[in-house]
């Protein structure tokens, strides 16, 4: 047991480091970005990728998820032979739905753009976008691949270079196309991170093709098991029944959520605004103010793609004790965690948004949406161990429920009331998806929260650690520029904020040795993981 913590947490860890520098660089190319393309362009992007997005949910068809379960019950059983071969089922699904994808992208990028987007200039970006989408399904199902034979260290290190292709291209395409207006600049940003998508499928190809070698030398037993009855008819069938719930109800819930972001900039118009202010006060929350305060989650999305392998073996094994203790586990550190960006991004809203963008309307809307973000990271953890349970038809139907309620309210709220009406309508949608996610969670481990341990006592931390560092930096004279004292206050109030939980105990045992896990060397990791894979005898036991 100690071991498989200490592989998770290695693993979580790697995610972690790789998905912050990603977002880090991300935050900083989308200030670049913003500064140099203007609110408008990035508010029509916002709605380039609400599209983009839908038609990612088809070419994906959520097969992600189905390589994950597959493989992961096919190692759980010590079948490495089989896991291989759902592997190669589930790239050629992705294949297929990801070709579908890209066809009516293309075919209707004119249609969309003037009938769902109410702008021609997006028809040009959309018609690139779709030569994209089977790159992102394919590289989505490798990986799902990747995530359940728990070698996401390899694999995330390419995350970082494909990033950095997307931001060399972008910047040189910016570079001479953003004169040319809001449309070219929107195309700079498209061609950019198509470039990413193609070099993202190539090397995580060539990774996966390695890895193939690396697990057959692993391998204690490359039997067909005879009690799953699996052929590659059966992995299809059984590739189906995992995807098709979660693919349907995926499609319903993107389609809706495409709706919800083209009806703000309309809703805006309605109340007052011309369309271009709508534009860019879209542009300003959803393109600039919202990858800030999400940007911290990187921590808490680590943890909840690794959760959901790691689930799906507990419900396999029919260990309700691990699983109970694995769920509360997540639930505690995504709410001590959330609590503390929460606080943080609350207190120095001010400073966070004229330091990054220079923008007084940013800084408003950080501090406005800040009080929501542990509800919204909190949702990451409990939607992993639903799908990794195998309720992910549930989990995908709180979703639909979730954009349905912000469409409505979309409808009535932000024509009357304007952005403020938009604001409401994402506290509202968010809580109420947390609140039925969180509940389920809560039935299907049998865990017992502690809202005092879990809710209360980092609240009361948070506000400690800031009213200290907030003294102590008034009594001290910090040189340097302006950005520089705000990353440096910010780095002092979260190591007094974590000295505070462990002074009150709030970051316990438990905890604790979850920080510890993540020791093990890459070496240990690979004689562990493939160590831990049962050998089946010939009874099949």
């Amino acid at each position: 047991m100690a071991s498989k913590t200490r592989i998770f947490f290695l693993n979580a860890l790697s995610l972690t480091t790789t998905a912050l520098i990603m977002r880090g660089v991300s935050v900083i190319f989308n200030i670049y970005v913003s500064n140099r393309a203007g609110s408008e362009a990035m508010g029509l992007f916002s709605l380039l990728t609400s599209v983009y997005g839908f038609s990612i949910t088809i070419a994906t068809a959520s097969i992600n998820l189905g390589a994950t379960r597959l493989i992961s019950d096919a190692l759980g059983l010590g079948d490495v032979s089989l896991a291989k071969r759902s592997a190669k089922k589930a790239i050629l699904a992705c294949t297929v739905t990801g070709s579908v994808a890209a066809l009516l992208l293309f075919v209707f990028s004119d249609v969309i753009s003037k009938y769902i987007l109410g702008d021609m200039r997006a028809a040009q970006s959309l018609r690139v976008l779709a030569l994209t989408l089977v790159p992102v399904a394919i590289s989505s199902c490798l990986s799902g691949y990747f995530t359940a034979v728990r070698r996401v260290k390899v694999h995330a290190t390419f995350q970082i270079v494909t990033q950095f292709v997307k931001i060399g291209v972008t910047v040189f395409l910016l570079s001479f196309m953003v004169d040319l207006g809001t449309e070219q600049a929107c195309m700079a940003l498209v061609l950019g991170g198509a470039a990413a998508e193609f070099i993202s499928l190539l090397i995580s190809f060539l990774l996966y093709l390695r890895d193939l070698r690396i697990l057959s030398r692993h391998s204690h037993n490359t039997r067909e098991v005879a009690a799953w009855g699996i052929t590659g008819r059966g992995i299809l069938k059984k590739l189906l029944t995992i995807t098709l719930p979660v693919t349907l109800s995926a499609c319903i819930r993107s389609a809706l959520s495409m709706f919800q972001h083209v009806l703000v900039p309309r809703g805006l118009c309605a109340s007052g605004s011309s369309w271009s202010e709508a534009l860019s006060s879209y542009g300003y929350l959803h393109g600039m103010a919202l990858p800030l305060i999400l940007f911290p989650s990187a921590f808490i999305s680590a943890f909840a793609g690794l959760l959901i392998p790691e689930v799906s073996e507990f419900c396999v094994q029919k260990d309700s004790r691990r699983l109970g203790r694995v769920s509360y586990r997540a639930l505690t550190m995504s709410l001590i965690f959330s609590v503390g960006v929460s606080g943080i991004m609350i207190f120095f809203s001010h400073d966070i948004g004229l330091a990054v963008y220079k923008s007084p309307e940013v800084s408003q809307y950080i501090r406005i949406i800040a009080p929501l973000i542990p509800v919204m990271y909190i949702d990451s953890a409990a939607d992993a161990v639903l799908k990794g349970s195998g309720h992910q038809l549930y989990s995908m139907n709180v979703n639909i429920a979730d954009v349905l309620t912000a469409c409505i309210l979309a409808l009535t709220l932000i024509p009357k009331l304007g952005i403020w009406g938009y604001i409401i309508s994402i506290y509202a949608t968010e809580i109420l998806n947390t609140t039925l996610s969180v509940s389920k969670m809560i039935s299907v481990s049998k865990m017992k929260p502690r809202i005092f341990h879990q809710v209360v006592m980092p609240i009361i931390c948070i506000i400690g650690a800031t009213n200290i560092s907030n003294l102590l930096m008034q009594n001290t004279q910090v040189i340097g520029s302006r950005s520089g004292r705000l990353v440096f206050q910010i780095f002092v109030t979260s190591a007094i904020y974590i000295v505070l939980l462990l002074l009150t105990r709030t970051l316990g045992k438990d905890e604790s040795e979850l920080l510890n896990a993540s020791l093990l060397s890459q070496k240990q990791y690979d004689r562990k993981f493939r160590s831990a894979l049962p050998v089946k005898t010939q009874d099949g036991t």
